[in-house]
């Protein structure tokens, strides 16, 4: 079925609010379930909101947190969520951040104590489309062993790489776990009975598994082996150990409705892109040319385009209007 962004966005809203968030709060939730809907990414969207509904009411997340800025060096820019949603927190500490990378250069900006990000390409292309290049990264429950181990560690831990175009848009983006898949492939894939290509993940023994059910009770598997092993613990210690937030060893599953609150950490490194004197730009479109050199290539993000209205599943959709209230 068909529904439009803003009848998504107020349905969330209203959720949010119907199940103890602030409006406020609510309406930042809101908009990064509309955008993830907007882009087809479902694992990010309505697909998430029952679970911030049921952590509302238990307190596993605080709907009526006030994140508070702190800035302890020039470079440093730090927001305690306290144990409210990344996106409240983010969007009270990014102008302080945007003005920061403005004059120093090159910033870090912490985000501690939060409650999961979802979808950490929805913040970096924020900062883009401040006018800044952003690397920014955060950690999850440990699903992932190390190669040729069987014990989980790290997770998924996402790192995302946004440029901006220098007229407001962004010229770059991606957004990827450092696993071959997110785990929301797979938890999609147990709920509609199907099989997971090999590759993806192992069993709870280290064997290659097409079963989702096995590999859920298993470990994902690294991007690329070490070499994305490598970039996930360096998004765990960052996003864990640069903020004070808790290692994936310590964090409970996502979306389990009770439990202690999430308390991760997003950690993102900003970059003023005026301080080259104008080479980065130039780079960028002699970069982007000779990517587009090729019929059909691309640079990351460039084909991220929001659909609006969206097809949704309708028992989703009937959900989040029972969450909202709607009769």
């Amino acid at each position: 079925m068909q529904v439009s962004l803003d009848e998504i966005e107020a349905t969330a809203k209203a959720a949010l609010v119907n199940h103890g968030a602030e409006d406020w709060i609510a309406a930042e939730v809101a908009a990064a379930v509309r955008e993830a809907e907007g882009l087809g990414n479902r694992i990010c969207g309505l697909y998430y909101l029952e679970s911030y509904c049921q952590q509302l009411r238990t307190g596993r997340v605080k709907g009526d947190s006030v994140p508070e800025v702190r800035k302890p060096r020039p470079g440093v820019v730090e927001v305690d969520a306290k144990f409210g949603f990344a996106q409240a927190a983010f969007s009270k500490a990014l102008p302080e951040a945007a003005r920061a990378a403005k004059e120093m250069g090159t910033i870090s900006l912490a985000v501690c104590h939060a409650h999961t990000c979802t979808s950490l390409g929805y913040f970096t292309a924020q900062i883009a489309r401040a006018g800044f290049i952003v690397l920014g990264m955060t950690n999850a429950t440990p699903v992932v062993a190390p190669p040729d181990g069987k014990s989980r560690v790290i997770g998924t831990n996402p790192i995302s790489f946004a440029v901006p175009d220098g007229k407001g848009g962004v010229a770059m983006l991606f957004d990827q776990s450092t696993t071959t898949v997110a785990l929301g492939k797979i938890t999609m894939a147990k709920a509609a009975g199907e099989t997971i290509p090999e590759g993806w993940a192992v069993d709870a023994e280290g064997k290659p598994t097409t079963d989702p059910e096995a590999a859920l009770k298993g470990s994902l598997v690294s991007m690329g082996g070490y070499k994305g092993w490598g970039f996930g613990l360096m998004a765990e210690l960052l996003a864990a150990g640069m903020t004070g937030s808790r290692a994936g060893v310590d964090l409970g599953p996502l979306k389990a409705p009770e439990g202690d609150p999430h308390d991760i950490g997003d950690f993102y490194l900003i970059m003023d892109p005026d301080v080259s004197g104008g080479a980065f730009f130039d780079r960028l479109t002699q970069v982007s040319q000779a990517v587009q050199r090729d019929e059909g290539a691309r640079m990351p993000g460039q084909a991220r385009t929001v659909q609006d209205p969206v097809k949704v599943d309708p028992d989703a959709w009937a959900l989040a209007q029972r969450l909202a209230g709607a009769d």
